[in-house]
């Protein structure tokens, strides 16, 4: 404690001026650990002794009594400073972290769809399929039925084989058109279907059906599978 005749540090403007400007994290990179603590136990085992008019110490009843100097005070409070300038760059980590936005990750992606038509109806007969033909059709993939209505088929993409790759093919037309499509290819929800189109209509004559025996040797002969 301060005695009547001192000065006392906590209220000196100038001192407290002087610690302000005495952060080491303006100018300075973080000391280590180890570093830190011999400055910190330097600066407080650093004393400034009274002394008599002599200028020496007298050994008398009572002890000399120490007080800590300005720049003590200012030393310790640079070490205190670098200290928890490396608290706070072990806690705040880079500033070129990126902030986790609520909600967690980035947006979901949007499924890409292919939207297609049933054919018109058939005033020629058909041609017998071949490997040829079904290869240069715009479009053709295996998929799964996943919706069935009275205007639209939904398949899930497993595999393409041609055109623009999509995970979902929307087969959509007045209901008329789709109860010749599903006459052509019967259609049935959760199983599986080789599908074919051109002109944004599904093909059929045999290019599209469900997916098993000549239909997919078919296509494995016109897309190399």
């Amino acid at each position: 404690m301060s005695g009547p005749d001192e000065p006392s540090y906590d209220d000196d403007p100038q001192l407290r001026e002087r610690l302000r400007a005495a952060d080491p994290a303006a100018s300075l990179p973080p000391a280590e650990p180890d570093r830190v603590a011999r400055l910190l136990e330097a600066a407080m085992s650093t004393t400034d002794h009274d002394t008599t008019g002599s200028g020496s110490h007298t050994a008398g009843p009572e002890a000399p009594r120490t007080r800590r100097s300005p720049l003590t005070w200012i030393a310790a409070a640079a070490a205190v400073l670098v200290v928890g300038g490396v608290a706070l760059t072990a806690t705040m980590g880079g500033d070129d972290e990126e902030t986790p936005t609520a909600g967690g990750g980035g947006a979901e992606e949007t499924p890409a769809v292919l939207t297609l038509a049933a054919p018109a109806a058939q005033q020629s007969r058909c041609m017998v399929p071949n490997a040829e033909v079904l290869a240069a059709q715009e479009v053709a993939f295996l998929g799964t039925v996943e919706e069935l209505a009275d205007d639209t088929v939904v398949l899930e993409v497993d595999e393409q084989y041609a055109g623009t790759e999509a995970d979902e093919v929307r087969v959509e037309s007045p209901p008329e058109q789709m109860q010749l499509l599903a006459g052509a290819v019967d259609f049935r929800e959760g199983e599986q279907y080789l599908v074919s189109a051109t002109d944004g209509r599904v093909t059929v004559c045999g290019f599209s059906g469900p997916a098993t025996g000549e239909l997919q040797t078919l296509y494995s002969q016109a897309f190399g599978e």
